[in-house]
């Protein structure tokens, strides 16, 4: 037996075309979120990768549990955790951006998280590198954290960006997870939506919301990849080719990203 189900398409056209100001702050909770949680994400993977790297027995050992309990436990339960444990602050940037303790708890939690698996795509990316590259710039006079930031790093960055935006198209939709602790962005204005009309048609919509923060960012990726490959001769792509590359995930970048 088939049901149809009648679509109030009113709503999809103003959800679309003519959101309104709750819709703009849920909209932009999202995306700060995401680049807030992305960039510290980013730096806590740095810090493990060099960790892992060290010669410091201890500060491997802490590295590999750190990557073994945030990678091996849902991010759900991650946030949870961190939501009934610890009391994270709010943040008021003038009159026009503030940052709700809830909002905080959820940058946390998937920061910590997202630290972790940037690890090993930083890690695999300075592992590309030739060592020699290292020996030699020690050979120069300089010292390791000189050599890694000036001579490793930006090499590294071109197996390193791939992958990472692949991390924060991920980072984008993960952000509704937070709707789960009180944090009010794109899910929880849809779900708001839904609560009082009983219409589906909210999901349908935020779906779109959230297709194009993807798609945005898609480009976006595309233009840094091909920045990147323009120090490589003949090695660079063109710029369709980049987005190609970037809507596949598994073709960014085999064996370091994961599914969600």
């Amino acid at each position: 037996m088939h049901v149809l189900v009648a679509v109030d398409w009113h709503i999809i056209w103003l959800r679309i075309f003519h959101p309104g100001n709750v819709f703009a702050r849920a909209l932009w909770a999202t995306i700060y979120i995401s680049v807030i949680s992305q960039v510290l994400g980013v730096a806590l993977g740095l810090v493990a990768a060099l960790m892992r790297m060290s010669r410091f027995a201890p500060f491997r050992w802490l590295s590999g549990i750190y990557v073994w309990i945030f990678r091996g436990t849902p991010l759900l339960v991650q946030l949870f955790f961190i939501y009934t444990t610890f009391n994270t602050p709010s943040f008021q940037f003038g009159k026009l951006w503030s940052i709700p303790a809830e909002a905080t708890t959820g940058i946390l939690a998937l920061s910590v998280n997202e630290g972790a698996y940037m690890r090993e795509i930083i890690r695999a990316g300075i592992d590309s590198v030739d060592k020699g590259q290292m020996e030699a710039a020690k050979s120069l006079g300089m010292r390791y954290g000189q050599a890694m930031r000036r001579i490793i790093l930006p090499q590294a960055a071109r197996v390193i960006v791939p992958p990472l935006g692949n991390e924060f198209n991920n980072m984008m939709k993960n952000t509704s997870l937070v709707f789960t602790i009180g944090v009010y962005e794109l899910f929880a204005d849809a779900n708001a939506g839904y609560s009082a009309s009983l219409l589906s048609e909210y999901f349908f919509v935020v779906a779109f919301w959230y297709l194009v923060l993807t798609t945005a960012w898609t480009f976006v990726q595309a233009w840094i990849e091909r920045r990147l490959a323009r120090s490589e001769r003949g090695e660079e792509l063109s710029f369709r080719e980049r987005l190609e590359a970037a809507w596949n995930p598994a073709g960014a970048w085999l064996g370091v990203g994961r599914s969600r």
